[in-house]
């Protein structure tokens, strides 16, 4: 089992939330969407969240100011963080915008103040597992789909929920952080997509 544990930090690695979200979104919706537009909009996803993050990523560590794509150390994450900050921010008003895909908008808005939370608990010396974050991003996301389409997903919330387990252990095992800072990557992950729900269910 502690060979398979670390398997779930990189299979669930924060850069790929995002593209999960999308597609478990369109997936869902599918038959409101003709093909060539969620080709689309899954490709600008893809190059905004995962592809310009890794280019960074190299480029930080080609300068040496980052030592792993895991960035443990405190002040390696804050520019990073801002940086997905800003590309969160033009997801939203270029690509997935409210007008469009109000469900998507909001999943990255709340995407966005997560983030923000995390910026400011490094800024108090306190760091939340970004993993455990975008766990809780994405699964009560699928949890407000499932309210909004009025379908009980109740196998898939308990994949994710269960998911969520396994992510935090695999944490735990790799000594990547403590109990504190699992949990509270889940509570600012879990929270701004709560308060979200307000708006699009």
């Amino acid at each position: 089992m502690k060979n398979i544990l670390p398997i779930f930090s990189y299979l669930f690695h924060p850069l790929f939330i995002s593209v999960y979200a999308a597609a478990f979104f369109f997936i869902l919706f599918l038959d409101f969407f003709v093909m060539q537009e969620i080709y689309l909009y899954m490709i600008q996803i893809i190059i905004i969240t995962v592809l310009i993050p890794i280019s960074l990523f190299y480029l930080l560590l080609s300068l040496g100011k980052v030592d792993s794509i895991m960035i443990v150390q405190l002040s390696q994450r804050k520019f990073p963080l801002m940086v997905n900050c800003i590309l969160l921010l033009i997801l939203t008003q270029k690509s997935i915008t409210i007008d469009r895909i109000p469900e998507l908008y909001f999943f990255f808005f709340g995407a966005f103040w997560s983030t923000v939370l995390a910026i400011i608990l490094l800024f108090l010396k306190i760091k939340a597992s970004l993993h455990m974050l975008g766990m809780a991003t994405l699964t009560f996301f699928i949890i407000g789909l499932s309210s909004k389409v009025e379908v009980p997903l109740l196998y898939t919330i308990a994949t994710f929920i269960t998911l969520n387990g396994f992510v935090a252990s695999s944490r735990l095992q790799m000594k990547a952080h403590t109990f504190f800072e699992l949990i509270i990557g889940f509570f600012c992950g879990a929270i701004p997509q709560f308060c979200m729900w307000y708006f699009w269910l």
